[in-house]
């Protein structure tokens, strides 16, 4: 063989053992029936006979080869280093990959021929015409195939073995098993001799360990016979003397290097079911839910309760979706090698694939929809590097709302439920007197039924109706939308509830009608009258709205009920009527509201 061909290994950090066998006068053809079974048992396609011999010597060895050609070679050397930075290679997949100067390649001297360790090049691939060829099989550090392999995303049987790590006192029975086979198989002459390079040290790792130490990290009581009798099942030399286990790992497990390894071993062989279930001996508390996985559930159980069915959906969409109705936006996180365009980027927001699915639903006369989802938005990056999360609550309804056939009573969603599912859900949390609701406008919604939320003066969500083009971009009738950050309102602290008892004393209730401009908003006026209203002033409800002929152009009359109360005595008309005031007089002040004749 050493007539045939030079050897030269320049990374012995990275290769320290190389062989290569030459084998001549082959014939590339089909592999026998029972060499091509074992193989697809194995789930391995057969190719021919000189790569079939390969990957079987690498299921029965658990060492990988690979063979050239000879004759492509051209220069008869194989040359192992270190790739140059940018070099190029074209490997068996018909890919050409760019190499790092930490890439180990096999080359003719000129050019790389393989990737070490991952995958041969097409530039001396055995096909059909060749009858010669180069069976190599080596040690390459674990280390350095698993970079490479990761670098370039390929992952090879070949890969796979030698990131775990293979068996040194193998490659030379491998190489001669696959020559014998080829000259079986194939009709090959093997050369004598091989052409080698060995710098590798295959002395079994030893280590030394008390059966003392063994049962103390695992907190049992293994006794020596079963460790020993565990060891000599694994085929691992052993020496038992002064109170310790002196043992040499065989060579074919690279993994075994210290002492908990050897304590791994045994107890998976003893059985992890095995290990006694303890109390700690520290007082602990017991376990349960924190305060804001509770609340969570709360949440889920409420919007469920409502009618509502929860969605799971992708965490990628698209570049143009990632932003589209978000409460907040930030630099978006885009994956490296995405599976599709359409799922290319982390989400910012919950609704754009909530949409999907309503239009998904609706496509399949499936027209009454209502949907939610408690989902992570990604909004830039922590100081980490990572992706920063934030928990959101996301809602979708498109349809009925109310169909009693029987009844004869039906009720199309609108802006009104929705709105009544989150100041419910407030209710709940204990946050309803804190959240007021806003006009905005937000591309994508509708102009004139879009809201923000607040909570406590911060803008925590959105509550709209999807803009009429939208709604007919998607084929889907009105169409309302709700986004929370739940984080925030989770995380929002709570007073504890206080009941108190039914006061015996009666409450008095004032009507007013205020004629305002038309834009002014009703919750301004409503927070007005709560803040004017003092301490006898317990509730207040909007009960009309009237916009029509009587009305000037530009006007609108809104009409809201007052009551007033004190808990521990009946209230004079004359406390009544100096409450009443300040709140006609506080509307007229800062929202210009006159009382309607």
């Amino acid at each position: 063989a050493s007539d045939y061909l030079n050897l030269k290994v320049e990374a012995m950090e990275e290769n320290p053992m190389y062989i290569a066998k030459v084998v001549k006068n082959i014939q590339v053809k089909e592999s026998p029936l029972w060499l091509q079974h074992r193989l697809m048992a194995a789930g391995v396609r057969p190719h021919n006979n000189v790569v079939d011999i390969t990957n079987y010597v690498l299921m029965e060895y658990g060492q990988p080869l690979h063979a050239f050609d000879y004759d492509r070679l051209e220069t008869k050397e194989i040359v192992v280093r270190l790739a140059s930075e940018g070099e190029k290679i074209v490997t068996l997949d018909d890919q050409e990959r760019t190499l790092k100067s930490n890439h180990l390649v096999i080359t003719n001297g000129k050019e790389p021929i393989a990737i070490a360790g991952v995958m041969g090049g097409a530039n001396s691939e055995v096909h059909n015409g060749t009858t010669t060829v180069v069976i190599e099989s080596a040690y390459f550090a674990s280390g350095s195939v698993r970079q490479t392999s990761k670098d370039h995303n390929l992952r090879s049987d070949a890969s796979a073995r030698f990131e775990k790590g293979v068996d040194p006192n193998r490659v030379i029975l491998a190489a001669e098993r696959a020559a014998s086979l080829l000259a079986e198989l194939a009709g090959g002459e093997v050369l004598a001799g091989s052409v080698m390079v060995d710098e590798l040290d295959k002395t079994p790792a030893e280590v030394v360990v008390s059966p003392d130490f063994i049962n103390n990290r695992l907190g049992m009581k293994i006794s020596l016979e079963d460790m020993t009798s565990i060891l000599t099942r694994l085929k691992f030399d052993y020496q038992a003397a002064n109170g310790l286990l002196y043992i040499k790992a065989p060579t074919r497990r690279q993994d075994i290097k210290i002492e908990e390894d050897i304590i791994e071993e045994i107890a998976r062989m003893y059985g992890y079911d095995e290990i006694p279930m303890t109390l700690p001996v520290e007082e602990s508390k017991p376990g349960g839910l924190s305060s804001y996985q509770a609340k969570r559930r709360q949440v889920r159980a409420y919007l469920e309760g409502a009618g509502l069915y929860q969605a799971i959906t992708y965490s990628l969409t698209s570049k143009e979706m990632s932003q589209k109705f978000a409460l907040e936006t930030a630099p978006v996180t885009e994956l490296l090698m995405p599976m599709s365009e359409d799922r290319s980027i982390l989400r910012q927001s919950l609704i754009p694939h909530l949409l999907e699915a309503v239009t998904y639903n609706t496509a399949r006369q499936a027209d009454t929809v209502a949907l939610y989802e408690v989902g992570s938005v990604f909004l830039g990056e922590t100081e980490s590097g990572l992706p920063h999360e934030q928990e959101h609550l996301a809602a979708v309804i498109s349809g009925k709302w109310l169909d009693h056939s029987w009844q004869g009573e039906k009720k199309a969603v609108d802006f009104f439920v929705l709105k009544g599912i989150v100041e419910g859900l407030m209710e709940l949390l204990g946050l309803s007197k804190e959240v007021v609701f806003e006009r905005t406008e937000v591309d994508g919604l509708h102009p004139g039924r879009t809201a923000s939320i607040k909570l406590a003066g911060e803008e925590i969500g959105l509550i709209a109706q999807l803009h009429p083009s939208e709604q007919k971009t998607r084929d889907l009738k009105e169409t309302y939308v709700l986004e929370l950050n739940l984080a925030k309102v989770l995380n929002k602290e709570v007073e504890a509830l206080y009941y108190a008892p039914v006061s015996k004393f009666p409450s008095i209730s004032r009507d007013i009608a205020l004629v305002v401009d038309s834009e002014k908003a009703t919750g301004e006026l409503q927070a007005i009258i709560h803040l004017s209203g003092g301490r006898l002033l317990k509730n207040v409800h909007l009960f009309d709205l009237y916009e029509g002929e009587k009305m000037e152009p530009g006007k609108k009359s809104v009409a809201f009920s007052l009551t007033y109360f004190d808990p521990e005595r009946t209230l004079t008309d004359e406390e009544v009527v100096n409450a009443h005031n300040k709140v006609l007089k506080a509307l007229a002040e800062k929202a210009g509201a006159e009382l309607r004749g």
